[in-house]
């Protein structure tokens, strides 16, 4: 009982700052699958919106990674919030700003810069993959097949 009230709250609260994510500058989606994979360990109700945006999570990180400028401005925004969130709570007065959402500011620029740091870097281990010659040795000691037609 305790346990799934914890899930709920987390989960919920994580679904939460997705969802407010989606609309500043923030990987929304990504917290939003977050969320609901939390909340899906105990109700199987959040395991058809985890679907959706698990699916929209990984369209933004392939965005991201796929572009240099879009990553640069990610992480521009990322910055812009971590300072937003630094200065309120160093006491200079921002409009809609308390100690709470300074820290949300904080926690969402540097889950910003971790997302596009992992997409960056899973996209720069794909273009490794994909110019390696067939036969080369791969990670973990895999081999990549040779085609039919060499």
């Amino acid at each position: 009982m305790v346990k799934t009230a914890v899930v709920a709250v987390l989960g919920g609260l994580l679904t939460l700052a997705g969802i407010a994510l989606l609309v500043l500058p923030g990987p929304g989606f990504v917290l939003v699958a977050v969320g609901l994979a939390v909340l899906a360990t105990r109700f199987s109700w959040a395991k058809k919106p985890l679907d959706y945006a698990k699916d929209k999570a990984q369209q933004g990180v392939e965005e991201v990674a796929q572009s240099l400028w879009r990553a640069a401005g990610a992480v521009l925004a990322a910055l812009v919030l971590v300072a937003l969130g630094v200065l309120a709570l160093a006491g200079v007065d921002l409009p809609f700003v308390n100690a709470f959402t300074a820290v949300v500011l904080i926690l969402s620029g540097l889950f910003l810069v971790g997302t596009v740091v992992f997409a960056r870097r899973q996209e720069k281990l794909e273009q490794a993959r994909a110019h390696r010659p067939a036969g080369a040795r791969g990670t973990a000691g895999a081999y990549r097949a040779a085609s039919h037609g060499d």
